[in-house]
């Protein structure tokens, strides 16, 4: 697969552009081009993670926590305005690691479903 895959993702890190380098190693280009178009639709932008954690200021706290499918803590930060908009403020310094971490699982996820399908 070439790079350009990977560069049309919008706000794509380089660890994340790494971690699905290797995850495909291995796969013939027709699964690879399977392989992103699954995965592009189950990514988040960690642009929109700052911006949902943003949104916990103007009191609908914890909308980034849902958008990572975290719905236990989502519920938790609805609920105490962000953890009394301790964890709203951390999450705004840590939107590119939380990103990181939902779109390495959507990886996964997207490289086992092309496997089971196969």
């Amino acid at each position: 697969m070439t790079d350009q895959y990977l560069y049309n993702l919008s706000n794509i890190t380089t660890e994340e552009i790494m971690f699905i380098k290797q995850i495909t190693e291995g796969l013939n280009e027709d699964e690879k081009k399977h392989f992103m178009m699954i995965y592009s639709g189950k990514r988040r932008d960690p642009q929109h993670i700052m911006f949902f954690a943003l949104l916990g200021f103007f009191g609908v706290a914890g909308v980034q926590r849902f958008a990572t499918n975290q719905i236990g803590m989502g519920i938790l930060y609805f609920l105490t305005a962000g953890l009394c908009l301790v964890g709203t403020i951390i999450d705004l310094i840590n939107y590119k690691d939380i990103a990181n971490e939902f779109n390495h699982q959507m990886a996964l996820e997207s490289r086992q479903f092309l496997t089971l399908m196969n």
